[in-house]
């Protein structure tokens, strides 16, 4: 069985397909692992692509396209050795490091009203075909198909393209203050997805799937009420996984933090499975498939604390816990870390643990 069908049986929730793989593999990481003994290709003296070098059965072929209104903006405002603070299109200042992944630091935010929204920004947010790379996610597709993976799209969904905008302070303080902006936001910008996703799919062909990216949670719970997702969100999170169901393609809904109380709206929505679940965070995977086992994948749950932790053992014992689990539920599961797979994470750890996963998987 290839990664596609493998993927492609769990999020269709058709019966007998094994275990899926997969991981997010943080950019710096496979550079530590290369003093680990991880490979290097000989011709470009570059670590290995670490979904080949794994078998993991999903990858991400492309998709992201520019979503800020103002097309191709990145304005540097300041800058070190060891950070840039930027600004994108959506008139909102970053500050990022150069050479390391991290959250970055909210720093100045244009677009503070409604008013600011309609002058300067509102009537740029349209499809356009400059806003992506339709060769690159071509040769995305290539790449997935020639080894069998399950090839998906990915891109921000509504709540990080209004944080990104707006800012956390004032997308809070809207969706209280003035709800009808943020419904107008969302309306635009699910419009511009259907589109950007028409076009990409039409110049450089349909995927297996797509993934929508929008934490709406931090580490102990939901940043608001479940009433405010399902009021301002989740219609157009369901019109968006409608409009690609159209293509006949399963969404997955990527959600880091402590997302428990969204389970439901996500559920509800048609998402057809849920990346990554945190554990430090209090998500329970088993706890999930109990309830929404009948309606979703759950890709991820193995605690990344464990992971960097060095006792393989333990990894073991907590990889087992959750593939048997989810087996006994009779629940799609694809084993996956709760977040990504940082350098701390030891390669041969990681490494044995991908060995023991095929061998349970009688490769």
């Amino acid at each position: 069985m290839t990664g596609k069908e493998a993927i492609d049986a769990l999020l269709r929730r058709r019966r007998g397909s094994r275990a899926g793989l997969y991981d997010i593999v943080w950019g710096e990481t496979p550079g530590e692992w290369v003093r680990q003994g991880y490979p290097v290709d000989p011709d470009s003296g570059r670590p290995v692509d670490p979904a080949a070098h794994f078998g993991h059965d999903m990858e991400n072929a492309g998709g992201w396209f520019d979503w800020a209104p103002r097309r191709g903006c990145r304005e540097v405002l300041a800058e070190t050795d060891e950070w840039v603070v930027t600004r994108n299109g959506a008139g909102a200042a970053f500050k990022n490091w150069k050479n390391r992944s991290g959250t970055p630091e909210h720093v100045d935010f244009l677009m503070d009203s409604r008013a600011v929204w309609e002058r300067d920004y509102r009537d740029l947010v349209k499809p356009d075909e400059a806003r992506m790379s339709a060769e690159g996610c071509r040769d995305g597709l290539r790449r997935c198909r020639a080894r069998g993976a399950w090839a998906f799209y990915g891109n921000l969904g509504v709540w990080e393209c209004m944080r990104s905008s707006l800012g956390d302070v004032g997308m809070f303080e809207n969706m209280l203050l003035d709800p009808d902006w943020i419904l107008d936001f969302n309306r635009v910008y699910t419009r511009f997805f259907k589109g950007m996703y028409d076009l990409l799919f039409a110049r450089a062909g349909v995927p297996d799937g797509v993934w929508v990216y929008d934490d709406l949670a931090y580490r102990n719970g939901l940043f608001c009420s479940p009433g405010l997702i399902e009021k301002l969100f989740a219609p157009f999170y369901r019109d968006l996984v409608d409009h690609l169901g159209e293509y006949g393609l399963p969404v997955v809904f990527h959600c880091c933090g402590g997302m428990g109380e969204a389970l439901p709206i996500i559920a509800d929505c048609g998402f057809a499975g849920l990346h990554p679940m945190e554990r430090k965070a209090g998500c329970d995977p088993l706890a999930y498939a109990r309830r929404f086992g009948d309606r979703l994948a759950f890709i991820g749950g193995l605690d990344a604390v464990t992971l960097e932790g060095g006792d393989r053992r333990r990894l073991f014992r907590e990889a087992d816990a959750l593939m048997d689990g989810m087996g006994d539920l009779g629940a799609a599961y694809v084993l996956c870390s709760d977040h990504s797979l940082s350098p701390r994470v030891p390669y041969r750890d990681y490494r044995a643990l991908v060995d023991r996963f095929w061998e349970r998987a009688g490769r």
